[in-house]
């Protein structure tokens, strides 16, 4: 009798602790800095942007919470009762604080002699994440109590629910029901069974711990445990409760998809410097992307398997040592389609194909020739191969001998060297070099007549965009990565408009063009007649063959290649522009002509088809030998012989 008298004292003292407590801690509040509560109806999780293709296929996530927010009436009732079940079965009842539930809490702990329960009820633990830390403090639990009692007056028990649901971390990176069910299941909340949703609501409890990625054994058991509090309450019955047990858990399959990280990483510059980085990890909006994600799988394989094969015909070259970049940019809109900026690059985070600049070889004498050509020459206007000597140098040609006077379009199919500095030099190389610019070449090398040899270093995105210039008439256009921008409510907040510019007249585009098309069928890049559809382009390879390239178009997309190597050896004394860089290129476009309209090049009207002679720039019967097809301005006809 006496013990039962001397707990029964116990009881109530704790009772009266426990009150005097809230008392005091009410007029501790008062000193304290609390939250205002009707900010819970302006805060806004973070969300998760959406990264998708153009053809809105998702390419990636980005999130500081992987969160997705459902209203009540999503939420299967099953999941919500489970939840209830294990972690707040007075929920509809209390006022934000359990008395019963602080009493057991308090028990555990004495008994314990050490802080083992929290005895915080869904409200609080709503208030907790919503406003405060994690902190072990009696202010904290204080704040807590006081912010669950305020939530209750102000929010109906389903929306307090609802936000509980929707913010609570279920483990592994994953935020709210909705996210859980995807992450661990691949289902929708519609689709899970009890067993799921009886381990999705243990997880809140001790996240990490009972995750299923993390510990299969400790998340089973957590979810029998769930399991058996559903069946006690009567939410399931006995039956249904052993069988949910022996139910195996089934995780979601990791496809393991790689994701285009280089593309993804360019694509998250652009939007940190428009938007910055909290806006776009925060704000769920849904970015659609240029990328054509079929294309750059083809666009990546194709880089691995010719890689390889240069590998191994060069026994110096360890595996998987080479590198090379790649781009495809759709010529009418700027879009690029795919993108390759080298082997390893989460090693170092560098991409070849927009920060690397190398040295282009022969690629860069396409846009001296535009110059050209703009300013009064012609495909058949002659120039001198012969040696000359500026100062105390001597430009060679790759072979060594000189072949006297041509036309500009032998001299560009063939890429000769010396014809090449001495256009540059009768041009003026401030003159061409501001052409380039406008083209949106860039360069930090000093500027001299090498710049004809490809001395320059350009990045391999720049040099692509200018060769766009010619199947687009004349245009430049401003490569992107990005079409337009929508928040979470669907509302656009940016449309990429690329800059545009006039560098050069429809006619002299369609001059080049032609030229460039000659290289195919008649210079350094004959194996892309394989092809069979119209292309021109160029090939590049400096000394040593330390860099080779290959730029070239269609009339719908403009592709470029780069091979070399990051410590800037010899990749092999036989691989050029024409061998190791133009398969990859061939293996693109061929690709991508697949999926894109099959435009055809353009002719002007004040242009015209002539037969003329390639060595003397005569017009000539086409029975000639030394003769070909040129496409001449109206105005600049040479004469018959």
């Amino acid at each position: 009798m006496k013990k039962f008298i001397s707990l029964k004292i116990i009881i109530i003292s704790m009772i009266a602790a426990i009150v005097s407590g809230f008392v005091i801690g009410g007029l501790i509040v008062l000193k304290l800095d609390m939250p205002e509560i009707r900010q819970l109806d302006h805060i806004r999780p973070p969300s998760t942007t959406a990264i998708k293709s153009r053809n809105d296929q998702l390419v990636d996530e980005w999130f500081i919470e992987k969160r997705e927010s459902l209203a009540f009436s999503e939420i299967p009732k099953i999941l919500i009762q489970a939840v209830l079940t294990t972690e707040d079965r007075s929920f509809y009842y209390h006022s934000g604080v359990s008395i019963r539930g602080i009493l057991r809490a308090i028990i555990k702990d004495i008994l314990a002699r050490k802080y083992v329960e929290g005895a915080s009820t869904i409200t609080q633990q709503l208030a907790k994440t919503l406003f405060l830390s994690n902190e072990k403090k009696i202010t904290r639990k204080i704040k807590e109590a006081i912010l669950a009692f305020q939530l209750e007056r102000r929010y109906t028990k389903d929306e307090i629910l609802t936000r509980y649901l929707n913010q609570v971390y279920f483990g592994s990176g994953a935020y709210g029901v909705k996210s859980a069910a995807n992450l661990y299941f691949g289902k929708k909340l519609s689709d899970l069974s009890i067993s799921e949703c009886a381990l999705i609501a243990g997880l809140p409890k001790a996240p990490s711990w009972y995750s299923p990625l993390i510990n299969i054994k400790q998340a089973k058991q957590r979810r029998n445990v769930v399991l058996r509090q559903m069946a006690d309450t009567g939410i399931i019955q006995m039956e249904i409760y052993k069988k949910s047990c022996k139910e195996p858990i089934r995780l979601k399959k990791n496809k393991n998809k790689s994701k285009p990280v280089v593309f993804l990483d360019e694509v998250r510059n652009t939007l940190e410097e428009r938007f910055g980085s909290e806006y776009i990890y925060q704000k769920g909006l849904s970015v659609q992307t240029t990328i054509d994600k079929d294309l750059q799988i083809k666009t990546e394989k194709a880089v691995e398997y010719h890689l390889e094969k240069i590998e191994r015909r060069n026994s110096h070259l360890e595996k998987r040592s080479l590198q090379a970049a790649v781009v495809v940019i759709q010529n009418s809109t700027g879009d690029v389609l795919s993108m390759v900026g080298g082997r390893k690059y989460k090693e170092n985070y560098f991409n070849r194909a927009t920060k690397a600049r190398r040295q282009p070889g022969s690629v860069i004498k396409p846009l001296i020739y535009a110059y050209a050509i703009e300013n009064g020459y012609s495909q058949a206007s002659l120039i001198l191969d012969a040696p000359i000597i500026f100062g105390n140098w001597q430009p060679e040609n790759y072979l060594r001998n000189y072949s006297g006077e041509m036309t500009l379009r032998k001299s560009l199919v063939r890429s000769l060297n010396i014809p090449s500095v001495r256009l540059l030099d009768t041009l003026g190389m401030k003159n061409v070099f501001k052409f380039c610019q406008k083209m949106g070449i860039e360069t930090d090398s000093d500027l001299n007549l090498t710049f004809a040899l490809g001395s320059s270093e350009v990045s391999l995105l720049s040099i692509t965009a200018a060769y766009m210039v010619f199947p687009n008439q004349g245009i430049y256009i401003h490569p992107g990565f990005i079409r337009q921008v929508k928040d979470r409510r669907g509302r656009m907040q940016w449309i990429y408009r690329p800059k545009k510019r006039w560098i050069m007249s429809r006619s002299s585009a369609a001059v080049m063009t032609d030229i460039l098309k000659a290289v195919i069928t008649e210079g350094t890049a004959k194996s892309a007649q394989v092809l069979n559809f119209p292309v021109a382009g160029k090939t590049g390879t400096t000394d040593d063959n330390r860099d080779v390239w290959f730029i070239g178009f269609s009339a719908d997309v403009c592709v470029g290649v780069w091979v070399g190597m990051d410590t800037n050896e010899s990749i092999g004394e036989r691989e050029t522009g024409g061998r190791a860089a133009l398969p990859i290129w061939i293996d693109v476009m061929r690709f991508a002509r697949q999926k894109y309209s099959k435009k055809t090049f353009d002719i002007p009207d004040d242009t015209i088809y002539v037969t003329v002679d390639v060595n003397t720039g005569k017009r000539s019967e086409n029975n000639n030998p030394s003769s070909t097809s040129m496409l001449l301005k109206k105005n600049s006809l040479p004469d018959y012989k």
